[in-house]
């Protein structure tokens, strides 16, 4: 496919990718008291805990509906990601045969809960950051949290892991498209180690290592869940290429020994 055609291709799937976070927004938009209030609650916690002013601030006049649009829109991203996540697989797996397009409800199938999963994740991970961010207020002081900042501190947090959790299905998705094989994510996997255990500790200011490490050790267990995919799915392309008379991906033959990278 042409560059000129893959370029039209992003620009109708970014479409019908934005065209469904817009309808989930809108539903979105009668969800806001519910979810707002759920949204505070660490902080009301916070307060009750303390016997201070900790509390939510609405600075301007149009504060109050900035934000719901915010909301509306960050639960829109939520509520339509099975259908941004199936444009996302269908622009990288343009070439698909019919029978392989039933890889599709697989991809589907595993990518919705790993990331709505991620999203639970940093929902457990809030408090705690809430917790330990307004601890270091003075003593006798009030925190007026504004409620832009904190909305967007809420939502970073969500979506990071959310989509931090989706990193094993673009892994496979990749893989089955032919552009990552197996042997260049095990060749890496100390680098996503490290990086998974550095993304907890950014991500989950928390002076416990409990927290860290449950937060690192799910990514780490769904790259290695990942890579064991991606090599199933290599060793079987390369035995049909090598019954149809062709070389291995790595380039290797069947009377060559098999490349180790």
């Amino acid at each position: 496919m042409p560059l000129r055609s893959h370029l039209r291709e992003l620009r109708r799937r970014f479409f019908w990718a934005a065209l469904g976070i817009a309808v989930g927004a809108v539903v979105g938009w009668f969800l806001f008291e519910p979810v707002f209030e759920a949204l505070q609650h660490p902080i009301l916690e916070v307060a009750k805990d303390r016997g201070s002013l900790v509390a939510i601030n609405f600075q301007g006049v149009a504060t109050a509906f900035d934000l719901k649009i915010k909301v509306s829109l960050f639960l829109g991203v939520i509520l339509s990601s099975p259908w941004w996540l199936y444009q996302f697989w269908a622009f990288i797996t343009p070439g698909l045969t019919r029978r392989e397009r039933v890889y599709t409800f697989g991809f589907l199938g595993a990518a919705v809960p790993l990331f709505l999963a991620g999203c639970l994740l940093a929902w457990w991970a809030l408090p705690n950051a809430v917790r330990l961010l307004t601890s270091m207020v003075p003593s006798g002081s009030t925190n007026l949290i504004d409620a832009q900042t904190y909305l967007s501190f809420v939502m970073r947090l969500m979506l990071a892991f959310g989509l931090s959790f989706l990193l094993p299905v673009v892994m496979v998705a990749l893989n089955f498209a032919g552009i990552g094989r197996a042997a260049t994510w095990r060749k890496g996997w100390r680098w996503a180690v490290m990086i998974a255990f550095v993304f907890a500790a950014v991500m989950t200011p928390t002076p416990d290592a409990i927290t860290m490490i449950a937060v690192a050790l799910p990514i780490c267990v769904l790259y290695f869940a990942a890579l064991g995919v991606c090599v199933l799915h290599d060793r079987r392309v390369d035995r049909a290429r090598l019954a149809a008379g062709l070389p291995r991906l790595d380039g290797t033959t069947a009377d060559e020994p098999r490349t180790r990278r």
